[in-house]
């Protein structure tokens, strides 16, 4: 069904091989905007193993009223997906699943998930938040704050795509010096949002703002835009000279690592 998803012939080095882990993708199938099935996954993740990809962690959306996902739910689609590639004998083309966590969209379903610390990390000890992409939410300081005294390290899903904040907004310089990770998308470099996203995304780079890049892969539309960004020029030279933290997330000291 997906044969259209064909790789390019590889090269000595695929493009993702410096990040070796995506922290941020929607395949866990059917429980949110992402993968519909366990077949449109794997031809997904055969493509992120092409392209570099040693594991992904699987962050399925957290959002009020429109994804009223459950934690003990989401862990055990994600153990009942892991049996079933295993049986399908896909394991040595596909990266590992290493672990599921979710992508929580700051809502009021998120101030109430605060109050019982119900959330699900990235390699156990990062929350992966986002923000709307129509509205700036109220009150962001008070939530940032209250997560870090809880001894949660935050990282900010895709700031390059909310368009209230420009790449020199004094508000993401706050959110810097809180401490705050930012993570964009691979497919905001390669374009895959539009030219402001993608300028952002650089922008915010070379200030030194990013800490981890991911796939946001969602779909076999994302896996074809994902081959088109491993051969994008500036992209490749962007790995060679540009330190992530995707490698390191599983560490207990990752966040202790040197920021770029």
């Amino acid at each position: 069904m997906f044969n259209f998803l064909k790789p390019k012939p590889k090269t000595a080095r695929p493009t993702f091989a410096p990040l070796g882990i995506d922290i941020h993708c929607h395949l866990l199938p059917s429980v949110d905007d992402g993968s519909k099935s366990n077949e449109e996954s794997i031809a997904c993740l055969r493509i992120m193993h092409e392209a570099g990809f040693n594991k992904v962690i699987c962050t399925p959306h957290y959002q009020y009223p429109r994804f009223p996902n459950e934690e003990s739910d989401i862990q055990q689609r994600f153990a009942d997906m892991k049996l079933d590639l295993a049986s399908q004998g896909v394991s040595s083309v596909i990266p590992e699943l290493a672990g599921v966590a979710g992508e929580y969209r700051v809502d009021t379903g998120f101030t109430d998930r605060m109050a019982t610390n119900k959330f699900l990390l990235v390699g156990g000890h990062y929350l992966l938040a986002e923000f709307s992409l129509h509205q700036q939410v109220m009150g962001l300081d008070e939530i940032l704050f209250e997560l870090q005294m809880k001894n949660y390290e935050v990282i900010l899903a895709h700031p390059e795509r909310y368009p209230y904040y420009s790449s020199s907004s004094s508000k993401l310089q706050h959110f810097k010096d809180m401490s705050i990770y930012f993570q964009i998308n691979i497919l905001s470099l390669q374009g895959f949002y539009g030219e402001g996203p993608r300028r952002k995304a650089y922008e915010m780079i070379e200030k030194g703002w990013v800490e981890f890049l991911g796939t946001d892969m969602h779909n076999t539309l994302y896996a074809q835009a994902l081959i088109d960004a491993s051969h994008d020029h500036k992209i490749i030279k962007l790995l060679d000279t540009h330190k992530f933290l995707n490698s390191q997330v599983f560490s207990a000291n990752a966040g202790e690592a040197t920021k770029i």
